[in-house]
């Protein structure tokens, strides 16, 4: 345990607080919220991609037993929330603005994509509901529909939308154009790759729900729904309503599962605003999981096609790529982290002069991407490192060679990249180092050889990745602390934990700081009515700025403690000093407590700060063994040596890393979203035709650490909640195309399935 872990994590024997709660029932999710006199709502859903809507009776379903209302696009139309909100606000090339079309939150004259809401019924129950929004009848007039990004943007491809000319959104650039092309026209050796980061849906294991109440008398209304935060939200649900933020009050307990999913505002929160003003009821939604497959923010779907050019040493001297992000039919909040994390990390880990990127975004009748677990970075970190791979083949080097010979040396940093970032401390060299010994890479061909023995191809991969984290979009992060009679610390956040376990996470940093008993601190998140500042919980930015803050709030305790024990012993406050729970002085024999501070009112202090990014990263090294005959892949081996600061709990540093690494595993050996090229109908919208990762899917980790400490917050924590999603896609990718190129197989896209490779080895027979 590092300096920061406190003593008092030892006594749950490396349990979460919330963990008693979680794993006995105990928990309250948002499907579990119910209200007195409560109706509810099922959402009709276009079965076509693109279409016009020709009509909606709603008549047959208004006289279904049970119903009280219906709603459609009109209404939507009427309330006017037709308007998302997105951030690719920036002028992109030639000063492009982004074409973002408009998105009634109940589809108004054209539907885009299979699944988007066109009624709204609701009624006394949920069968009620659900039997009734059978007999709305819609009549469509179906349009030629497009789910491929790069036949979106071909010359001659269908129009769309009058409003987005050649089905581009928005294309914007980074980086020097010229100096990429002159570097590249002199280079000795120029490798050319394209990769596909493929789409996947997040299936956190709690569906999509949301209740909604509205309240007359003060014209608000009250959400128990699923979030990662209350700020993000929000502000989202009232720029789409133009409903003012200090009138959408949100409640929430538990979360069950995030991955980005959680950020943003849906039509259907939204639409159930329009039903709880209109009936005056409570109006509770929970979403299938067939709808989830088909609503729910995607992630990835990414093309990257480019070259890598190299001196005549294996000296990187500059990359190119030709990046299309594919966001479906409609932008969404989450959007621009597919472009800007990209961009903030272009150059990987590698000391690269001269960057270039174009990014294009296509219109696709497709569910739309917003921001998954890594948002933009597991993708850029994915499609960096195929491209080193490739050069290693190419060049005949061994891959952790090649990376090392390019790696921005230590001395280097804080460096700035050839595209603006600024990356902050870093010992490269020192984690690949330590990762080569974990790993035994030295040994591998005589592994090689025994798995050849039974008949098994076997692969080696490597990733060397960092990521941008940390940082967020509020202007500050905000706590407020609070201590009782009881000794008690009650600690106040707006960021929401989904299953992260902020419970221990800030309990310990607060009861480190205050030297008290975890026991004695209490994390509340996101009450509702909230005033407090700060950034929802994404992006790992949580302990770097709410971590940091909360830290702030204890030494504010300790100081206004000392003002206030001072009077009580009748000495100066700098007489006084602070340990473990008591106050103290030379001077006095009598000890104050910090609990006998509160014991006529409560003592609450705040604390504010702003923190820039922080860059974790890391070396993972994988192998692998592919049955010839079946093409099955097995993972044998995964090492994995992270640079995340200083640590705060181990136990929920190497949880999150468990859950990223089988969460990319999971993309590269089965998810993905797969569309009907002409009828734009989802082909995997259910777990019978979209492959999960399961238990067992990736063997024991061995990690270590190889912390540096962050300079930018005041715990010197960097974040991890996204390193092993980042670091294991290219990884893993890695070790497979290593298994099969000695049999012929020089290139495979995501997923790589047992059905793709035993394929792929007999097209080389």
């Amino acid at each position: 345990m590092d300096a920061h872990t406190t003593h008092d994590a030892h006594r749950h024997d490396g349990r979460r607080v919330e963990d008693q709660r979680l794993i006995t029932g105990a928990g309250k999710y948002a499907a579990d919220w119910s209200a007195p006199n409560q109706l509810y709502g099922y959402f009709v859903r276009s079965d076509h991609a693109h279409a016009e809507i020709v009509s909606i009776n709603i008549k047959p379903a208004l006289a279904h037993r049970g119903v009280t209302h219906v709603f459609t696009g009109a209404d939507a139309v009427a309330a006017g929330y037709v308007r998302v909100a997105h951030v690719l606000g920036t002028p992109g090339k030639g000063g492009m603005k982004a074409c973002a079309l408009d998105r009634p939150v109940l589809a108004h004259g054209k539907v885009r994509f299979v699944g988007e809401a066109v009624a709204l019924v609701v009624a006394e129950s949920a069968d009620a509901a659900a039997d009734a929004g059978e007999l709305v009848e819609v009549e469509y007039r179906e349009l030629q529909a497009i789910v491929n990004p790069e036949q979106a943007l071909a010359s001659g491809a269908p129009q769309l939308d009058d409003a987005v000319p050649g089905n581009l959104v928005y294309e914007t650039e980074t980086g020097n154009e010229a100096a990429v092309a002159e570097a590249i026209k002199n280079a000795a050796h120029v490798t050319r790759l394209k990769v596909d980061s493929t789409r996947v849906t997040p299936s956190p294991m709690e569906p999509r729900a949301c209740m909604v109440a509205y309240n007359p008398a003060a014209d608000s209304y009250h959400f128990n729904v699923v979030m990662q935060g209350v700020t993000t939200l929000r502000k989202m649900m009232s720029s789409w309503t133009k409903v003012p933020e200090d009138k959408l009050i949100f409640e929430a307990l538990d979360v069950g599962g995030g991955f980005g999913q959680r950020t943003p505002a849906y039509p259907e929160y939204c639409a159930l605003m329009i039903a709880a003003k209109a009936s005056g009821r409570p109006v509770k939604w929970v979403s299938s999981r067939v709808e989830s497959f088909l609503t729910d923010n995607h992630g990835r779907g990414n093309i990257a096609e480019g070259e890598l050019a190299m001196d005549r040493d294996g000296k990187f001297v500059a990359f190119r790529l030709n990046w299309i992000a594919d966001m479906g039919a409609y932008l969404t909040p989450g959007s621009a982290g597919h472009i800007r994390n990209t961009t903030t990390c272009l150059t990987g880990v590698y000391h690269i002069p001269a960057l270039y990127a174009l990014f294009r975004v296509p219109l696709t009748n497709t569910t739309p991407v917003g921001s998954y677990r890594g948002a933009g970075r597991p993708d850029i970190a994915y499609v960096v490192e195929r491209f080193v791979d490739q050069a290693a083949v190419e060049l005949g080097m061994d891959k952790a060679d090649l990376r090392r010979r390019n790696f921005i040396p230590p001395n280097a940093f804080p460096y700035k990249t050839p595209t603006g970032s600024v990356y902050e401390n870093a010992d490269l060299p020192g984690v690949l180092s330590k990762a080569l010994v974990l790993a035994d890479w030295a040994g591998f061909d005589a592994r090689r050889a025994q798995s050849a023995k039974v008949g098994k191809l076997r692969g080696i991969g490597i990733s060397t990745v960092i990521e941008a984290s940390g940082a967020g979009n509020a202007p500050k992060d905000e706590v407020e602390m609070q201590l009782d009679a009881s000794g008690t610390v009650t600690l106040y956040t707006v960021s929401k934990a989904q299953g992260h376990g902020h419970e221990t996470t800030l309990g310990t940093i607060v009861a480190t700081a205050l030297g008290i008993p975890l026991e004695k601190v209490k994390v509340v998140q996101c009450a509702p009515g909230s005033k407090l500042e700060g950034n929802h919980t994404g992006g790992s930015r949580t302990t770097v700025g709410v971590g940091s803050v909360s830290y702030l709030a204890a030494q504010k305790l300790i100081e206004e403690g000392k003002a206030l024990a001072a009077l009580e012993l009748k000495l100066e406050p700098s007489q006084v000093q602070y340990a473990k729970g008591e106050f103290k002085s030379s001077e006095s024999k009598r000890a104050i407590k910090l609990a006998e501070l509160a014991k006529s009112r409560t003592i609450s202090v705040m604390a504010e700060g702003k923190f820039g990014s922080t860059f974790p990263n890391g070396c993972h090294i994988t192998e692998v063994e592919i049955d010839r005959e079946t093409g099955a892949s097995q993972i044998v081996s995964y090492c994995a040596v992270d640079d995340c600061g200083v640590v705060i709990n181990h136990a929920i540093v190497e949880g999150q890393l468990h859950g990223g690494v089988v969460q990319g595993a999971g993309q590269v050996f089965g998810e993905q979203i797969v569309y009907d090229q002409k009828s734009g109908q989802p082909l995997s919208a259910s777990f019978m035709d979209y492959i999960m990762p399961r238990a067992g899917l990736v063997p024991e980790l061995r990690g270590e650490e190889h912390a540096t400490t962050s300079k930018v917050s005041p715990l010197g924590v960097k974040g991890v909640g996204e390193s092993g999603c980042t670091a294991s896609i290219p990884s893993l990718v890695s070790a497979v195309l290593d298994a099969v190129r000695p049999v012929g197989v020089k290139h495979l896209d995501m997923p790589l399935t047992p059905s793709k490779l035993w394929q792929a080895m007999q097209m080389v027979k």
